[in-house]
């Protein structure tokens, strides 16, 4: 709301050559977006600063990049709140949920999709922690399997062998032997 305020803190990330200060525009239409936004200002320590908090799900369209200072690395990025019924977003969105696992839910979803990023020691966190909270032997053989996959991918292969052998043998347990998944 206060520009001048704003180009205040920017020059504390232009202070080295590395690094770049960024000043954000950000265009609301209030009647066009049911995102939740709210002041902050009467409830922060930094009344002065008059700021704005938006919910974690809001998702921004970048506009124009231009330099406001290009000696001192300082740029102004302009964001305007995408509108609910913003057709890109919706195609985009769309198709980043056709092309990350469809069939997945959830943190199985979060796995594989770290998996494909090739964050294999991430994926593997959140399949252990899975593992522990697993309250059936289906979701248990489906974690193996995945824990197999992550360890296939990295090369370690007689791991990935052991956690493929675990699922298998829930998967002869809980199904019957002439299901395809076995």
């Amino acid at each position: 709301k206060d520009r001048n305020l704003s180009l205040f803190y920017t020059p504390q990330g232009a202070t080295s050559p590395d690094l770049v200060g960024i000043l954000f525009v950000i265009s609301i239409t209030p009647a066009d977006s049911t995102t939740p936004f709210a002041s902050i200002a009467d409830v922060s320590c930094f009344h002065e600063e008059d700021e704005v908090l938006f919910s974690m799900h809001t998702i921004f369209r970048i506009g124009d990049i231009k330099p406001i200072d290009e000696k001192n690395h300082l740029y102004e990025v302009n964001l305007t709140l995408t509108s609910d019924n913003d057709e890109d977003l919706r195609t985009l969105t769309d198709r980043i949920q056709q092309e990350t696992f469809p069939h997945s839910r959830g943190w199985y979803r979060l796995g594989q999709l770290l998996q494909k990023m090739g964050q294999f020691n991430k994926a593997q966190q959140l399949y252990d922690i899975l593992l522990t909270q697993a309250t059936n032997e289906s979701d248990k053989a489906s974690i193996y399997h995945h824990l197999g996959s992550i360890k296939n991918n990295q090369g370690a292969y007689q791991k990935a062998l052991t956690y493929y052998e675990k699922s298998l043998a829930i998967k002869q347990k809980i199904l019957p032997s002439n299901h395809p998944a076995l």
